[in-house]
């Protein structure tokens, strides 16, 4: 006879072994504030609903009425905050600030959890600050960031830090599988997700991922040096990259119609469809540069296998690149115009 499972509130988190043990430790004594740092889809999301269940509770199980809410993002102790614009700005701190104020409504403890915080304005981790390093007895922070940027240096060394790093490609695959995928769909999702968990959700579903691959890998061949076929390449594309947005789409449709029908029910107030309708638009731009990310990713392997082989005339073309496609990966995190930067990136490539 085997064992029983035991569930747990860590079960959404994976391959992040060594950040649940230290989480687990640290709930039984909490601090004021702890930032997550790591990679998109390296489940640090998931591991701060865990961690917030365990603050409220004070114990490791999924199935009681808190630990559901709080790892549903549905907890009136446990408030999520995402960035409303581009940046995270000093107005929407003060309201952090001031949420954070306010007494629990349920418990003794609130958490904040703060999302994607290596955005935040300079100005508004000035206002931030004073609140972390002296919050309200009751509250608890979670901050949450890709990385530690100049702005929120000071934050950090105010805060317990956690990292997360990429999950292994085998460990994905292993999750897609239990999860339903097939074998071969997983292996390819997982391949190309990069160590992001949310993002190999989406592939695994998206007949095209091979094809979309195989066209960035063929951008390289296509050069000529032309603006006319920069354009035409880009075009191709930009289409290849809306027309993969459809399982997500349709993920996303599926969410607004659960909501509508939670409307129908239980009416209007409170229902969260303007805080549905912002996470659908920053999960498209996301998978927008992710696509985007991951196409630059095999057009630099192109030229790597390139110098490998020895095929290419000038080697030293080569070398720049793949620094300048590395330089254009990087500008993505700085929300620029995408069509403008694949342009650019594209009439400063070589022909192979």
């Amino acid at each position: 006879m085997f064992a029983e499972y035991a569930r747990s509130v860590w079960d959404g988190v994976v391959g992040q072994t060594r950040a649940v043990e230290q989480l687990s430790r640290a709930a039984s004594s909490a601090v004021h504030a702890y930032l997550f740092v790591g990679p998109p889809g390296s489940t640090k999301h998931e591991a701060a609903r865990a961690f917030a269940a365990l603050l409220l509770t004070g114990h490791d199980d999924p199935d009681t009425r808190a630990s559901r809410l709080a790892l549903a993002g549905e907890h009136p102790d446990v408030r999520e905050v995402e960035r409303q614009g581009a940046r995270i700005s000093k107005e929407q701190v003060s309201e952090i600030i001031r949420n954070a104020s306010m007494a629990p409504m349920e418990g003794t403890r609130k958490v904040m959890v703060l999302h994607e915080f290596h955005l935040l304005e300079a100005e508004g981790a000035a206002r931030l600050l004073k609140t972390i390093e002296e919050p309200p007895p009751s509250a608890v922070f979670i901050v949450l960031a890709d990385q530690v940027p100049p702005e929120l240096v000071t934050i950090a060394s105010r805060c317990v830090r956690i990292d997360f790093s990429s999950i292994p490609e085998s460990v994905i695959r292993e999750r897609l599988v239990a999860e339903g995928a097939p074998q071969l769909a997983a292996e390819q999702a997982a391949a190309a997700a990069e160590g992001n968990l949310t993002r190999a959700r989406v592939l695994v579903t998206d007949t095209g991922l091979m094809a979309r691959r195989q066209a960035f890998a063929g951008v390289p061949r296509r050069l000529d040096g032309t603006g006319a076929t920069v354009i035409a390449l880009c075009s191709e594309m930009n289409g290849l990259i809306e027309a993969a947005a459809a399982p997500l789409a349709a993920r996303q449709a599926e969410e607004a119609e659960a909501l509508e029908a939670r409307v129908a029910a239980a009416g209007e107030r409170g229902s969260g469809r303007k805080q549905l309708e912002d996470r659908h638009k920053r999960e498209q731009r996301r998978h927008r540069v992710d696509e985007l990310r991951s196409g630059m990713s095999v057009m630099a392997g192109v030229y790597r296998d390139a110098l490998v082989a020895g095929t290419l005339p000038r080697p030293e073309a080569g070398v720049a690149a793949v620094q300048r496609i590395h330089k254009a990966l990087e500008a993505l995190e700085r929300n620029p115009n995408e069509t403008l930067l694949l342009q650019a990136l594209l009439l400063e490539l070589p022909s192979i």
